[in-house]
């Protein structure tokens, strides 16, 4: 069993989260982003292509145009854009890259926390958060400060959600990981990107049988599985009568009233704390890099 230190590296990243967002929601959003009636295409990878289905949802929902998001690796060729945004922690992912390359877009905008990389030159704009990057190969504060920088160019004050997330950093853990071995996360609108994101940190950091749905679509099938020995944590408002739907399967709900982004932290606190519990080192996860380049 590995000794783990007093903090992981991952956690104490986790712990910076707030005055990152503080940061971020203070300083000027670039007007390629905040320009209105744009049609944009939001991509990433993993972790990124997470924050790009919120951000997507986002943006169009508050009145800025028509936003799509995809996966870097199954983007929809033929399709033009007004903006092309690729969210990339390191700026070397080889599919960020391919895709930018193929996408036909009149401006392309590169979000990212390392300047000068192999993407720099394909695009017309880069927003470099070098502020927020990591050395953890799970990625925590660099997505959330980076959808912190995006919500608030779309109108959203970001105080709020960094009050929250300082609550949730100074509160206890809600659950206890040893009370649970099967982890669902549902969300709705911008929060299924979040419960997508939250189940892979369970999955990256603990190694951990986590799934991850739009909470309408739950009760299709995979609610199923549900059991005593589930934790089915809804980020952001729950649907009505879905709450008594999952509980009457024995499993345990959980809901909060945290901004949904801090709600985040919290899952990204749990995932740290079951990791350890089951003796596992979250700074090295199994099987994964920083960043996925692949050969040519």
């Amino acid at each position: 069993m590995r000794i783990l230190p007093v903090m992981t590296l991952t956690e104490a990243e986790i712990r910076s989260q707030p005055g990152l967002w503080r940061r971020a929601s203070t300083e000027p959003v670039p007007d390629f982003l905040t320009d209105r009636d744009h049609r944009m295409l939001v991509i990433g990878c993993g972790t990124s292509a997470f924050m790009a289905m919120s951000y997507a949802d986002l943006r169009e929902r508050a009145g800025y145009g028509e936003t799509d998001w995809a996966y870097a690796s199954e983007v929809k060729a033929g399709r033009h854009y007004d903006t092309l945004l690729a969210l990339t922690r390191s700026g070397t992912t080889t599919e960020i890259i391919e895709a930018v390359r193929a996408l036909d877009a009149d401006t392309t905008v590169a979000l990212t926390a390392v300047p000068g990389g192999p993407l720099t030159s394909l695009v017309d704009h880069t927003v470099v958060l070098d502020y927020a990057d990591e050395q953890s190969i799970v990625q925590t504060r660099f997505p959330t400060t980076a959808l912190t920088l995006l919500r608030t160019g779309v109108g959203t004050d970001g105080e709020p959600a960094v009050a929250d997330c300082e609550a949730a950093l100074g509160n206890p853990i809600p659950v206890e990981p040893a009370d649970h071995d099967h982890f669902v996360f549902l969300g709705t609108g911008w929060t299924v990107g979040l419960a997508y994101e939250a189940a892979l940190k369970m999955r990256e950091s603990a190694q951990a049988w986590a799934e991850s749905y739009p909470a309408m679509d739950y009760r299709h099938g995979p609610i199923a599985v549900a059991g005593p020995r589930s934790l089915v944590w809804i980020l952001g408002t729950p649907p009505p009568g879905l709450v008594d739907e999952v509980e009457s399967t024995g499993a345990r709900v959980l809901t909060g009233s945290l901004d949904p982004l801090a709600q985040l932290v919290q899952v990204q606190r749990f995932a740290v704390a079951t990791a350890a519990a089951r003796g596992l080192d979250p700074d090295h996860p199994r099987a994964l890099s920083r960043s996925v380049v692949l050969a040519p």
